[in-house]
Parts: C-alpha cells; structure tokens; sequence
C-alpha cells in the first residue's frame, strides 16, 4: 500500500521569492500544501506559540526587520519579552519571517530554502530528480 503523502502547511507571501521558491519545491515533490498568506489571515496567538514551540524558537528567532516596523518601534531593544515581541507579531503580522512550514516532523523558518528538506526530505529528492 502507498505511503500517504505528508501533510504540508506552509506560511506564505506570495511577494517573497524565498517563499515562492519554497512552496514550489513542496508542490515539485508531488505535495499539494495547506497555503496560509499570513498576512490576509495571520495567526492568532495560541498558533503562534505553537509554531514558535514547534521550531523550538523564541519570537526573535522568527522576527523579520527588513520591510518592516521593526526599527521605529524599537525591537532592536533587548528589554522586550517574549510575550512583547508576539503581541507586536500579531498585531503587525509582516513582522514574521517566511517561509514558515510544518510538517509532521515539525516546523521551520525555511530561510534558506534548505530548511525545509529537514523537515521533508521528499522535496531535496525532487530538487535532485530535476
């Protein structure tokens, strides 16, 4: 009997090529993904925190600076908690990084696009079968 394909969400914006790139190795290793845009429908808090656990990373591991508010609201600052640093994510969801994917061997910030074949070993065999 064949092995059921994996499921594969990942977290997307469509206008990063990096997440491009990263969706399209998903779907070359014959995936079809659950598709977030994040910034249509960002995560609510108990998401975030899963996926942060999930990675086993801190919110500054996955927050992004450039094209962002990052600066003018001071979240070079080390003084701001965890707990800070996610209320500022959801209210300003292009605050976190992408690609985000999830598999059921776990979550990574697939930046670079290596990320992701260590949680879906079927997408470097598909890069290699090319």
């Amino acid at each position: 009997m064949a092995e059921a394909a994996p499921r594969v969400t990942i977290y997307h914006n469509p206008a990063c090529g990096t997440s491009r790139k990263t969706l399209a190795a998903i779907r070359a290793a014959g995936i079809e993904p659950q598709v977030i845009e994040y910034l249509k429908t960002p995560p609510d808090r108990s998401t975030l925190v899963d996926l942060l656990r999930k990675m086993n990373a801190r919110p500054r591991d996955i927050l992004r600076e450039k094209g962002t508010p990052y600066a003018e609201l001071g979240l070079d600052s080390p003084h701001w908690s965890d707990d800070q640093l996610i209320d500022f994510m959801l209210k300003h969801p292009i605050l976190i990084n992408r690609p985000i994917v999830v598999t059921d061997r776990g979550a990574r910030l697939c930046r670079p696009l290596e990320r992701l074949f260590e949680i879906l070993p079927e997408a470097r065999d598909a890069q290699t079968n090319d």
